[in-house]
């Protein structure tokens, strides 16, 4: 009798178990490095937050141990520190000194300009005038630009010419102020009389430029209608208050005080006394208005000292405050 063939079981038929094993394998590797990435170490992001608070905060003090391990006298230690200096040195504006020859070149320029504008001072189309801080010259709004506009008229080149050629003997600092009057303005070009009047001074600064003048030397200020020569209600006080003022100051220190205030609203001893005097009160400046409501700015006269040994002698006292001896 012949025996029972055993049939052989096909190893090959079971080896995906060994690719199902590889996978789980790396799969439980995979978690556990995510697991690892994930875990927060509580004081590293302590001394992280700490770090940064002190210098957002901008605290001084001791140097807090830096994050890697290093400590304080390892320099070669690289972290986040808290607190600590700069070494860099805070920039410091240095205001240079006037020069006293400065005052003769404006007397100079003055003197130049009126010799060189005498018919339209003569016809009132330009006006001059100087001290010994700065040199102003006015020049009606009607003569350099037309209705409404801001480019300066092809018939004012010569002007412009002259007023160049005289200022670029000097180095003396220039600004021009706009003023417009108080009738409504609304364009897309110009939406109020503050525009208006800053593009006009602006229309000047070019048109010197243009004949040579250095730009870093001039600045460009728009007051709209808003610090008129004469009474607005009229025809002619309007015309009075649409001007181009050219004002050529001693230094850069005074044309930013000049600038400030408008160089026909502030007296030369009020800004005297912003120059010379430092921490100058509020006070020490005064504002007044005259009779057709312009406002001017002027030094305050400082009162007489109080002597105090007549508001403590007998005599200055008043027989009702008077004590009786008793």
């Amino acid at each position: 009798m012949s025996r029972r063939r055993v049939e052989e079981q096909d190893l090959h038929s079971q080896r995906w178990v060994i690719s199902y094993a590889d996978f789980i394998t790396l799969l439980f590797a995979f978690f556990v490095v995510l697991y690892a990435i994930s875990s927060v170490n509580e004081e590293k992001y302590r001394q992280v937050t700490e770090s940064f608070a002190g210098i957002f905060s901008g605290q001084d003090g001791a140097l807090h141990p830096p994050i890697g391990g290093k400590s304080d006298s390892d320099p070669a230690g690289i972290g986040i520190f808290q607190g600590g200096e700069s070494t860099k040195e805070k920039p410091t504006e240095k205001i240079v000194p006037p020069k006293p020859e400065n005052s003769a070149v404006l007397k100079a320029i003055g003197e130049q300009m009126q010799m060189q504008f005498k018919k339209l001072i003569s016809s009132g189309n330009v006006a001059v005038q100087s001290n010994n801080l700065w040199v102003a010259l006015e020049l009606g709004a009607n003569l350099v630009y037309p209705e409404g506009g801001a480019l300066p008229a092809i018939t004012t080149d010569p002007v412009f010419e002259r007023v160049a050629k005289i200022l670029k003997q000097y180095d003396n600092p220039i600004h021009v102020e706009g003023y417009t009057d108080n009738r409504f303005i609304s364009s897309d070009q110009y939406p109020s009389n503050w525009e208006l009047s800053a593009a006009r001074a602006a229309g000047v600064v070019r048109i010197l430029e243009m004949n040579g003048i250095p730009p870093q030397r001039m600045a460009a200020v728009g007051f709209g209608e808003y610090q008129p020569l004469a009474d607005n209600d009229t025809e002619n006080g309007r015309q009075l208050n649409r001007r181009i003022v050219i004002v050529v100051t001693r230094d850069r220190k005074t044309q930013r005080v000049v600038s400030a205030f408008g160089s026909e609203q502030v007296s030369e001893d009020a800004v005297s006394s912003i120059l010379t005097e430092s921490g100058l009160p509020e006070s020490a400046i005064e504002t007044v208005k005259d009779e057709q409501g312009r406002v001017t700015f002027r030094r305050k006269e400082a009162s007489p000292p109080l002597d105090t040994e007549t508001l403590t002698s007998p005599e200055s006292i008043s027989p009702q405050t008077r004590e009786t001896p008793q």
